[in-house]
């Protein structure tokens, strides 16, 4: 099989020791192993200086393309890999070595049973929905994400004002920090923290979730992901924050944005023990009591 691998850092000795084992297993069920250019040279310095492998920048459709993306890391890992694979459809499974995370889980004590089950095929695709960004302004290199959509405030700068439309239909003025938009995928992560709801996966929704709202009665609604949901933003500082996942821009209020759902998705290989609510009892601690 091809088989491209992905890490953000491998500085951290779990995360360096989790790659090396993985690239290491590959070779040896000879699999052809392809790595981004930044991670080639540490192959060769620090795992293996004869190791055999082929370098890759993203995935295009009708050219070089790879059965599966293993990516090494934690949940910020996955987002990072959206980028590379884009609307290829490439399966991506996650080898995690994070903290807490709902899409890397599989463990690494378990990568050669899980190399075993990609192998036989005894997996199943699970498709994320992705959100799309249409501004008036070109903000980033790659408009998609796979968690969240959010306008927030600078650091230093005062709350800011949010005016909210669905269908160019006016939903809110949201005084506050900010404003969250996320898919089922992100429920579980910034609008999470913020007190908005758990999505499941399949669900065709999105989820908007202000950031420290100013009045208290406000609260996150959950929206159809067939919406166009576009904004106008007031404060007063000059500029703002507009984030794709972990990528952020700096905007002024003369931007126009709107998020919409995007054409594609992302395949996430899932593993036959591997499921959903095992996750979400697992990452929350669902059903445990420290006092029993």
């Amino acid at each position: 099989m091809k088989i491209a691998v992905y890490a953000k850092s491998v500085r951290d000795p779990k995360h360096q020791s989790g790659f090396g084992e993985l690239l290491k297993a590959l070779a040896s069920r000879g699999h052809e192993i392809w790595l981004p250019p930044s991670l080639e040279d540490h192959v060769h310095m620090n795992i293996e200086s004869g190791m055999q492998v082929r370098v890759f920048d993203h995935f295009v459709q009708g050219e070089t393309m790879a059965d599966v993306l293993i990516c090494v890391g934690g949940d910020g890992t996955i987002l990072d890999t959206l980028s590379i694979v884009r609307d290829t459809g490439v399966p991506i499974l996650a080898l995690n070595t994070g903290r807490l995370g709902f899409l890397a889980d599989v463990q690494l004590e378990n990568l050669h049973t899980a190399l075993d089950d990609i192998e036989k095929g005894n997996y199943t695709i699970e498709q994320r929905s992705l959100l799309q960004l249409d501004a008036s302004h070109e903000l980033f290199d790659y408009n998609f994400a796979l968690n969240d959509f959010v306008i927030h405030k600078k650091e230093t700068s005062s709350m800011i004002v949010v005016h909210a439309y669905l269908n160019g239909e006016f939903l809110n003025s949201y005084w506050s920090d900010g404003l969250i938009i996320s898919t089922p995928t992100g429920s579980t992560g910034y609008s999470l923290s913020c007190g908005g709801p758990i999505i499941f996966p399949k669900s065709d929704s999105f989820v908007i979730t202000p950031i420290a709202p100013h009045n208290l009665n406000v609260r996150p609604v959950v929206v159809s992901d067939d919406v166009v949901i576009s904004f106008e933003i007031e404060g007063r500082a000059s500029s703002y924050l507009a984030s794709l996942d972990a990528r952020s821009h700096s905007i002024t209020g003369e931007v126009n944005m709107a998020i919409r759902k995007a054409d594609h998705k992302l395949n996430l290989m899932r593993l036959s023990n591997i499921h959903f609510l095992d996750t979400l009892r697992n990452k929350l601690h669902w059903g445990f009591d420290r006092r029993n």
